[in-house]
């Protein structure tokens, strides 16, 4: 949703209905991720993808009559072997989309672009088949919820749904009898944009912030050594922090979508840092050294008050086992971990 927002803006700016469609639903293969959005202007303008191109331009003419009655409609499209190779698979499969009018006057939507242009953690929950179809429930952490799906039941069921797939930061759709027929809910969930920060202003660092930024990380640098924190080796980084964790870390803005990289190899750096990241709601951390190394600093840790499940948290030695020995190597390795974190692929290790 992020990526379409400057586009509404504008369009709504020219005094272009908007809508929004929503790929709810993939059977068999798919060029898109379930959740992918397409915005589309009422004078037929396209932003994002529901399908990689196969059926963006019959999903802005059903657009554009959701726009013209202001009543939401769930699509169906099979996707063609032939077509699918066009855009990069290997065969074809069905999805569903759902296109909804998307008004600069409706409250819930307004509220829900607001949390992701702040970078907030939110859900959208929406009726796409079934009674009360274009129902909408938003939802924060801790169960906060504003709208409607049509039914009370219902909207404490989806309440409840919700906070797992925050953690898991994945959409999903599920089906309820509660309104006396079949409803079919979709959840989408926005988290914050991710966030990498690296403390320790080694080597390793610099090739791995080049691969997160890549991956649309925004990348932090901490480190207390002003002869390594320097703008010349770090001049790449989103930002380059010179000081101790504890008076540096608590300005970070650790979220949901942080993910902690702690790579000096000096306890007096390293410590506090890892302290300070099993106690927030970072979403990945992980932590250089050997096995051994790793085994005096649980000790040092749980000395200093970490319970064993913060400790756990801990993900060491950090990066996938490639064999990797130059400073490149092991930030693909730590960069991959990254992305198996990200996408809810990664086990602790034993």
């Amino acid at each position: 949703m992020r990526n379409l927002l400057s586009d509404i803006d504008r369009w709504r700016g020219q005094s272009k209905q908007v809508a929004v469609a929503t790929l709810v639903q993939v059977y068999g293969s798919a060029p898109q991720p379930l959740g992918a959005r397409m915005a589309i202007s009422s004078t037929g303008d396209i932003s994002g993808s529901v399908s990689g191109g196969c059926v963006e331009g019959a999903v802005a003419q059903e657009a554009l009559g959701v726009m013209a009655t202001r009543r939401p409609k769930l699509v169906e499209y099979g996707i063609a072997d032939e077509l699918a190779q066009s855009v990069g698979l290997a065969c074809g499969g069905q999805i569903s989309v759902f296109i909804e009018p998307w008004a600069a006057d409706d409250r819930l939507a307004s509220e829900f672009e607001q949390a992701v242009r702040e970078g907030q953690m939110v859900a959208l929950a929406t009726v796409v088949s079934g009674a009360q179809v274009g129902g909408r429930l938003l939802v924060r952490p801790q169960g906060k919820a504003h709208g409607t799906l049509g039914d009370a039941a219902l909207d404490r069921q989806t309440v409840e749904q919700v906070q797992p797939l925050m953690n898991k930061q994945q959409p999903q759709v599920v089906i309820y009898d509660t309104l006396g027929e079949p409803a079919t809910i979709f959840i989408d969930i926005q988290p914050p944009p991710p966030k990498l920060v690296i403390v320790g202003a080694v080597h390793i660092a610099i090739p791995l912030i080049t691969f997160a930024q890549v991956l649309g990380f925004h990348t932090t640098v901490l480190d207390s050594r002003t002869a390594f924190a320097t703008p010349d080796r770090f001049g790449h980084a989103d930002r380059l922090l010179i000081g101790w964790p504890a008076d540096a870390l608590p300005e970070v803005g650790v979220d949901e979508s942080t993910y902690f990289v702690v790579l000096t190899h000096d306890e007096k750096i390293d410590d506090p840092a890892l302290l300070f990241a099993c106690r927030s709601p970072a979403r990945y951390i992980g932590a250089l050294g050997s096995q051994r190394t790793h085994a005096q600093r649980v000790e040092r840790l749980q000395a200093a008050g970490l319970s064993a499940a913060e400790l756990a948290r801990i993900h060491a030695p950090i990066g996938f086992d490639i064999g990797a020995r130059r400073p490149d190597e092991i930030a693909v390795s730590i960069v991959a971990e990254l992305v198996a974190a990200r996408n809810n692929r990664l086990a602790l290790k034993p």
